[in-house]
């Protein structure tokens, strides 16, 4: 299943669908990376568009098969989680080195929102929330993309301790895992940070770009 969850991550959607599409190897333009935010810098939203729904629902599929497990009755509920969280990181691995595309990959932001979403679909609204926020108001993908992945530890911490997972126990192993997603984020998420200090980020406008921004 783990070796399924890494072959389902490293479908390189932006990759194919901007050669096939677009005559575009979209690892040789913009930021070079294989991800939604360059093929919306480069290509336009109806590029951008179908490679994050494509992003997303692998790492959703990843973790998603895994549930088939809980009629294993040797498999216990935390172990399921467990073996999620696996699956979230193989998914994500997938996806930052693909197999199918010579390991270079993206960032893997939109396959991990969408592996978590298949374990705990409630937090990742909660995150979504706040890359929304962020992005309206400061037009950074990736100052968005960092203020929601280190919000994500926080959620879980307040849903773990909240009346609505009673029924749905968070366990300490998903609140390691969420510390160490919001560390990867940043550390993926380096090179952006310092174009950010030095003024240098690009924004996206979905849109259109105001007339008074130059």
């Amino acid at each position: 299943m783990l070796v399924l969850a890494y072959l389902l991550g490293s479908i390189p959607s932006a990759v194919w669908i901007g050669k096939k599409y677009y005559g575009v190897d979209i690892r040789e333009h913009g930021s070079k990376n294989a991800g939604t935010t360059n093929m919306l810098r480069v290509l336009g939203k109806r590029a951008a568009i179908p490679v994050f729904v494509l992003d997303f629902f692998k790492g959703f599929a990843a973790v998603s098969l895994l549930s088939l497990m809980r009629y294993d009755p040797e498999i216990t509920s935390a172990w399921l989680i467990n073996l999620k969280i696996l699956a979230v990181f193989a998914a994500v691995l997938g996806h930052i080195f693909p197999i199918f595309a010579d390991f270079k990959g993206g960032k893997g932001v939109a396959t991990l929102v969408g592996a978590v979403t298949g374990i705990y679909p409630q937090i990742i609204l909660l995150c979504f929330g706040v890359w929304a926020l962020v992005f309206m108001i400061s037009h950074y993908v990736s100052l968005a993309s960092m203020t929601a992945g280190c919000c994500f530890p926080m959620f879980v911490i307040i849903y773990s301790s909240s009346e609505w997972s009673r029924n749905n126990d968070i366990s300490f192993t998903f609140i390691l895992f969420s510390i160490a997603v919001a560390g990867l984020l940043l550390w993926s998420h380096r090179k952006n940070i310092e174009r950010l200090k030095a003024g240098t980020e690009s924004k996206i406008y979905i849109w259109g770009k105001p007339k008074d921004e130059k």
